[in-house]
């Protein structure tokens, strides 16, 4: 593992926090939403019913203790997940993957287009401070935007849309536009969606809004996102699957009707409420 890349994200301090962090909500008996400051992450698995489960992003820099506390908290003592898919690979969604793989020997699957990211070979675009008057979009150039190399335990997802170490029924989506190889997660029989940084349902360019976690659609996160047309071609996607409930990367998790006339109008608004009207990465 390349450590010199590595601890850029221990010396990254972000002093951002919200008032659900450290707070895991079970949205459904085999979804557990954790939220690590700022972010989201998932455990897939029912503990009355299996010790098998797995883990779905690996939150901020410096959380992978509190990490390993909530999953045992969950599944018992020396519960391992079975694999980490990872929805992209932007700081936030990997910032304790490498401290957590040292104690874990399992497989780390990702979309084949973001692997350059995670095996160390491409960094992501910094971030826009121009694309919001919100806070956290004027500290995105402080967030780390570089590589992480993770070679010895990532692979690409396979191109049959199946997610290895999930339980039957779960599907990948590639959901671009925030990165190139951003995924998200479907089963069609409840229609549960983990829709990763897609769309989220708090302003996340908003520190107010952030620490408040007050709900709202979004397009994905502004001052990161590179590529548009991509984007709302990804939220339209994931509009027409029809989720009945949906885990986003950062804010509360949504669902029924809420859920459902939030989507629709992201989708019908999407260069109002998402779009930003200028910045680098605009058109």
């Amino acid at each position: 593992m390349n450590q010199t890349q590595d601890s850029k994200f221990e010396d990254s301090f972000l002093p951002m926090s919200s008032i659900g962090s450290g707070i895991g909500v079970a949205v459904l008996p085999d979804i557990y939403c954790y939220t690590d400051q700022i972010v989201n992450l998932v455990l897939i698995g029912n503990p009355e019913e299996t010790t098998d489960f797995v883990l779905i992003d690996t939150g901020m820099p410096k959380s992978a203790g509190q990490i390993k506390d909530m999953i045992q908290e969950r599944f018992g003592e020396n519960a391992i997940p079975k694999a980490i898919i990872l929805t992209h690979g932007h700081f936030d969604h990997v910032g304790s993957i490498a401290d957590l793989l040292e104690d874990w020997k399992i497989p780390v699957y990702a979309h084949e287009k973001e692997i350059p990211y995670l095996t160390g070979k491409e960094n992501y675009p910094p971030g826009d401070p121009n694309v919001d008057s919100g806070l956290v979009a004027k500290m995105s150039t402080m967030f780390p935007n570089h590589g992480i190399d993770i070679s010895a335990h990532v692979q690409p997802l396979p191109g049959d849309g199946t997610v290895p170490c999930m339980p039957e029924g779960w599907e990948w989506i590639h959901t671009p536009g925030h990165t190139p190889g951003h995924i998200s997660l479907f089963r069609e029989n409840d229609r549960t969606l983990i829709a990763g940084d897609a769309f989220v349902t708090v302003k996340q360019e908003s520190l107010y809004k952030v620490i408040t976690q007050t709900q709202e659609i979004s397009g994905p996160p502004r001052y990161f996102t590179t590529d548009w047309d991509a984007a709302y071609q990804s939220v339209k996607k994931l509009a027409a699957l029809k989720p009945q409930v949906a885990v986003t990367g950062h804010g509360i998790p949504m669902s029924g009707e809420v859920l459902s006339q939030n989507l629709m109008y992201l989708v019908e608004h999407f260069n109002e409420v998402a779009k930003p009207a200028s910045g680098k990465y605009v058109n």
